[in-house]
C-alpha cells in the first residue's frame, strides 16, 4: 500500500447508468477519478480484474480494458502482469478530475434531454461538429 492508502473492507465497485447516454467506459473512468478525488481510492489500491468487472456488469471485457488502458496512459493506473491493476502513485490533478466530471455531467445532460425529445446521439454530435469553426 502506498502513501495514505487505507485498507478497504469492500472492494471498489462500478455503478452504471444505462440511461445517461454516457458510454460505459467513460462512466468507469469518471468513477475511478471521482473515487480518487474523494480519497475512496488511493495509491496502491487494487481495482477489480477485467474479467470480474465484465461479469459483474454483464459487459464486454474490451470495455473494461479500454477504460483501464486510458487511465494507464494518463498514469492514473498501473498494471502489474499477474498481480492486477492498481491506483498509481502519480498524483492526479484535482482540476482534471473536476473538469472531466463536469464535462461528462454536461454531456450526459445534453444526451438525456435530446433523447427525451426524440433526437439521436448521432444527431446531437452532428450539430456539435457543425459548430466547430
Amino acid at each position: 500500500m502506498g502513501n495514505g492508502s487505507k485498507t478497504r473492507l469492500e472492494p471498489f465497485t462500478f455503478r452504471l447508468d444505462t440511461h445517461s447516454g454516457v458510454p460505459v467506459y467513460r462512466q468507469m473512468i469518471d468513477q475511478i477519478l471521482a473515487a480518487i478525488a474523494a480519497r475512496q481510492l488511493g495509491p496502491g489500491d487494487k481495482l477489480p480484474t477485467v474479467r470480474q468487472v465484465a461479469v459483474d456488469l454483464a459487459i464486454n471485457p474490451n470495455t473494461v480494458v479500454r477504460a483501464y488502458k486510458e487511465l494507464e496512459i494518463r498514469d492514473v493506473l498501473t498494471t502489474q502482469q499477474g498481480s492486477g491493476t492498481f491506483i498509481s502513485d502519480a498524483p492526479v490533478k484535482a482540476d482534471e478530475v473536476e473538469r472531466r466530471r463536469r464535462l461528462n455531467q454536461f454531456a450526459g445532460d445534453i444526451a438525456a434531454r435530446a433523447g427525451a425529445d426524440g433526437f439521436s446521439l448521432r444527431e446531437v454530435i452532428e450539430v456539435l461538429e457543425s459548430m466547430k469553426k
